[in-house]
């Protein structure tokens, strides 16, 4: 298996369990916050408040904060982010109280790990496909995709077990240890990293826009989208995707309370929902491998039908009346959600360093602004139909991600033409360089020419003729009288 053997690489093994560790981490602290702000204060529209911040910076940087990002495109300050973080998580509780100031220092420092989160995120992902060689970007983006996945499952989990074990303040001291031990390795993994023999993004000139491949100081995103449609197709597509999980966050515990078995049987309507979400995460994990040891020819293609089968599964959701064909949809969204999500990042992870971190970014940026628009759009929907949320979610979905994906061969082969006129222009200027470096083709060139354009025959005729003219013969003609001067 692909992944067995990335994992056999000490730098892989070692990025990727500090990548779980911060991923986890992450995870811990937002359903701590969520879950200590709805019980210091009872509302709820505060912890949705929280959930919002901590996606808003992902959606202010990746739009205006390019340059802030590419500083810290290096594994050694990637380190100093998760160790900033670690500050944050373990300070947080002695800070805290119930009154409506603390309220406002939990706000604050939740929008300060979403400022981290989002100058770690796109960055990580940016170097994560120099750790392979050149046909295992797919298998990389997958396995490290699969840290995701286990940190959203067991971060759920995880903190629950913890609440109930552990106060407040020895939780958020495991979530700021989490951060801390991802720290130390990314620490020290970057003095080891630049040397060969993976071909790996050096840190040092990554920050400067100047060292990339194109050599332009910003890497405009709206020129790499118009030379590549595929790319700017796939990533707003991409932000649509937020919407079917947030139904499913928002509105299954509604639509299971709505009259189904579930919600019929006493008590059992939250053990329905931790089953259903079980199931999806078990699917994510079936799916994760599977997408990571494909390689697509028609990226997009693929990319299209996994979303376009997420949507369908939430339209169908809508339908269903029992547990086991919630189940089941969930499994077959988890099944198709790593596909479609690995092969776009595998795709980006082809390009070079600097456009890789600035399309990286703004695909977290369309990610996180669907996020927001979800968690701001779904709730009233949910309020007056949670059927009517997952239908009207799981249609938008699946129609503009079935247009695209049936178009995609049109928009694949423009996005291949200027790459092939590319080609041939490269060939033609390397041909004329070479006629031009070998000195034994333009001298047959030049003689071949001149003899086929003149052709001196008939002068030559005529100057024998007057030649023959003049011996002492006594002939004479016209052409010694007009050509030569007498004796």
């Amino acid at each position: 298996m692909e992944y067995a053997r990335l994992l056999r690489q000490r730098p892989v093994v070692v990025l990727w369990l500090a990548r779980s560790l911060s991923a986890l981490g992450d995870r811990l602290y937002a359903m701590a916050v969520m879950w200590s702000v709805w019980a210091s204060t009872g509302s709820a529209s505060l912890a949705g408040l929280v959930a919002l911040l901590e996606s808003l910076p992902y959606v202010v940087l990746g739009t205006v904060g390019r340059r802030v990002v590419a500083r810290f495109a290096s594994y050694g300050a990637l380190s100093a982010v998760d160790a900033l973080r670690a500050g944050v998580a373990v300070a947080l509780p002695f800070v805290w109280s119930p009154d409506a100031p603390g309220t406002v220092v939990v706000l604050v420092s939740v929008l300060l790990l979403g400022v981290l989160g989002a100058l770690f995120d796109p960055n990580f992902e940016a170097l994560v496909p120099g750790l392979g060689r050149s046909g295992q970007v797919q298998s990389v983006t997958g396995l490290f995709d699969l840290t995701n996945r286990v940190a959203r499952i067991a971060g759920h989990a995880c903190a629950g077990a913890l609440l109930l074990v552990f106060s407040r303040i020895e939780l958020f001291a495991c979530v700021g240890a989490a951060f801390a031990v991802s720290a130390a390795a990314l620490g020290g993994m970057s003095r080891r990293l630049p040397a060969p023999p993976a071909p790996l993004p050096s840190p040092a000139p990554l920050p400067s826009p100047a060292a990339s491949a194109g050599d332009r100081p910003p890497v405009r995103v709206m020129a790499l989208v118009r030379e590549r449609p595929g790319i700017g197709m796939a990533i707003g597509v991409h932000g649509l995707l937020p919407f079917c999980a947030a139904a499913g966050t928002i509105g299954l515990p509604a639509l299971l309370a709505d009259g189904h078995d579930a919600g019929s049987a006493g008590g059992s309507g939250a053990g329905a929902y931790g089953l259903i979400t079980a199931v999806s995460g078990i699917g994510a994990l079936i799916g994760n491998p599977v997408a990571g040891a494909l390689r697509p020819r028609a990226w997009l293609a693929v990319c299209c039908a996994a979303w376009t089968v997420d949507g369908l599964a939430t339209v169908c959701v809508a339908a269903a009346s029992s547990v086991p064909a919630f189940a089941f949809l969930y499994l077959l969204s988890g099944l198709a959600a790593p596909l479609g999500t690995v092969t776009i990042r595998a795709r980006l992870g082809t390009y070079a360093p600097a456009e890789r971190l600035r399309l990286m970014a703004v695909e977290h940026t369309a990610t996180r602004t669907g996020g927001v628009a979800s968690i701001l759009l779904l709730p009233p929907l949910v309020d007056a139909s949670p059927r009517g949320a997952f239908l009207v979610a799981g249609t938008v979905v699946a129609l503009i991600t079935a247009a695209v994906g049936l178009l995609s061969p049109r928009i694949t082969r423009r996005e291949r033409a200027p790459e092939t006129r590319a080609g041939t222009n490269a060939t033609a200027t390397g041909r004329h360089r070479a006629a031009a470096a070998s000195p034994r083709i333009r001298p047959r060139r030049a003689a071949a020419t001149p003899t086929r354009i003149r052709l001196p025959r008939a002068r030559t005729r005529t100057r024998v003729v007057g030649r023959a003219a003049r011996p002492d013969a006594g002939v004479s003609g016209p052409d010694d009288r007009a050509g030569l001067p007498p004796r």
